[in-house]
């Protein structure tokens, strides 16, 4: 494991993130100070609480939407445990992070062959190279930017989908985009993964849609939420190879009123509410 990472807390200064950047620090301050609050689902985030206090941020102000607290740690614990999964079958995987926001996955995943790749936005990145240097010629940290067409090849995937298997997730970002870019993102997994590959991200349904600001965390952000499906369907209807592997609902374990809500609101309308869903790369010459 690298431990080249402890690196003061001096207070950094940078020009305001744009409207969904701005959200990483809703995760972030979950991940620094929520251990506390859920001990059933900590973390041990060794970087989280000095990155946040370099940020200025006391955390004060998110952690009093405590939902959104557990539901950070609750996916975080999912998406890890999903990526340990991945890599104890392939032990020199490739695990890439897309829109990684200042999470370091790494810290956790690094099993001394795994290669691990945080992409996000240049400005979100010119903070976090501030913050969290690299961890070693096996971590690499690349600009992306998911609307783009060519964002598979600027992160060096694999150029045919014949060759090893990668597991990519996208933690609290395709809900901010617009449909068309969520599909087109899909599409580029199911034409260009290899088969065995699998993309994991979280999303809620279509009914938030437009409501960020009656959300009590992303309100104090510019973010709105513009994409939830409507169907399960819709996350496989890009393309042929695509398979819903896996769906996680998040908050059903949090208690009342999740417990008796989430459960009915998906016999009603057939999705959950808010979930992680794990899509796969088949090879259609094996089916």
């Amino acid at each position: 494991m690298n431990q080249e990472l402890d690196i003061s807390a001096t207070p950094v200064h940078y020009a305001p993130l744009s409207a969904v950047p701005s959200t990483l620090r809703i995760p972030l301050a979950a991940r620094a100070l929520g251990d506390a609050m859920f001990p059933a689902l900590a973390l041990g985030d060794a970087h989280a609480a000095r990155i946040l206090t370099a940020l200025g941020d006391d955390g004060t102000q998110w952690l009093s939407d405590r939902h959104s607290v557990y539901g950070v740690l609750a996916r975080t614990q999912r998406f890890r445990a999903l990526a340990a999964q991945f890599l104890q079958a392939n032990p020199d995987g490739h695990v890439v992070n897309l829109g990684c926001g200042l999470s370091n996955y790494f810290q956790w995943l690094d099993n001394g062959r795994a290669r691990m790749t945080d992409a996000d936005l240049p400005e979100v990145l010119e903070i976090r190279r501030a913050l969290l240097p690299v961890a070693g010629e096996r971590h690499a940290v690349l600009p992306l930017d998911l609307t783009a067409p060519d964002w598979w090849d600027r992160l060096g995937l694999p150029a045919t989908p014949t060759g090893a298997p990668v597991f990519l997730f996208c933690e609290g970002v395709l809900m901010y985009l617009q449909p068309a870019e969520v599909q087109a993102i899909l599409r580029t997994f199911g034409e260009r993964a290899p088969a065995g590959s699998s993309f994991a991200f979280d999303v809620m349904c279509w009914l938030a849609i437009g409501r960020a600001k009656q959300h009590p965390s992303v309100k104090h952000t510019a973010a709105e939420f513009r994409w939830g499906p409507r169907r399960l369907s819709e996350l496989t209807q890009a393309h042929e190879r695509l398979r819903l592997a896996e769906t996680f609902n998040v908050m059903d374990d949090y208690g009342w009123p999740y417990s008796v809500m989430g459960p009915g609101f998906r016999m009603l309308f057939g999705l959950p509410f808010y979930a992680l869903y794990v899509l796969r790369a088949e090879d259609l010459g094996a089916v």
